[in-house]
């Protein structure tokens, strides 16, 4: 069966998510998060404070990438459940982090930079912090249910989430370096290095090359 294409209504809804979020994400950036005010990042993208608050009910919500989950999710799920857990969250936490920062040329590279902005804000602003580790949660819930009957009854789903938070916690020191390295290093192999340190050589399969 063939994968549903958006509709022309999702299509420009994400592109107007993408354009408010890109200038919200330099205006940040340049100004400082508490100087800037959501009606600043509406004028800057040509759209209403109105369009602004219909895509991000918080301002908070303009730094945070909405993207991530849904693709850890989408590895764990097709990862097989004859490996272990932390390998499992580990290897679909690197591949996703791949898909994250991939592309060529230019592409790549304006990849790279949004997300190191948006990480960068998240570190030096204290109620962008907070709400990280919220999404962090937030995160942990998702990994855990792809994880399907690996996370079945009350025992299992305490092992997930327990393997589950182990591996974030590693992905959060990669990619705190990751922001003081400013992207000089790749991601998922700072990610790997950090779940090797963790959990030992078996912790993740080979990074996959794009």
């Amino acid at each position: 069966m063939s994968e549903r294409q958006p509709t022309l209504r999702e299509r420009r809804r994400s592109e107007t998510r993408r354009l408010v979020q890109a200038h919200a994400v330099r205006l940040f950036t340049d100004r400082g998060y508490d100087a800037v005010t959501v009606a600043d990042v509406a004028e800057a993208a040509g759209v209403s404070a109105m369009t602004v608050y219909r895509h991000f009910p918080t301002k908070e919500d303009l730094v945070l990438i909405d993207q991530p989950a849904q693709l850890i999710a989408e590895h764990v799920a097709a990862s097989s459940a004859a490996q272990p857990l932390v390998r499992r969250v580990g290897s679909a936490l690197i591949d996703a982090a791949t898909d994250w920062t991939g592309g060529n040329g230019d592409e790549r590279a304006a990849n790279e930079r949004f997300l190191l902005d948006c990480l960068r804000l998240m570190v030096s602003t204290p109620a962008l912090r907070a709400r990280h580790l919220d999404s962090q949660y937030a995160l942990q819930q998702v990994i855990v249910e792809a994880l399907g009957d690996d996370a079945t009854g009350p025992d299992a789903a305490f092992r997930a989430r327990a393997a589950t938070s182990a591996c974030l916690a590693a992905m959060h020191t990669a990619l705190t370096r990751w922001v003081e390295d400013d992207g000089h290093t790749e991601l998922p192999d700072l990610i790997a290095r950090a779940l090797t340190a963790s959990f030992g050589e078996d912790a993740a399969a080979p990074r996959r090359k794009d």
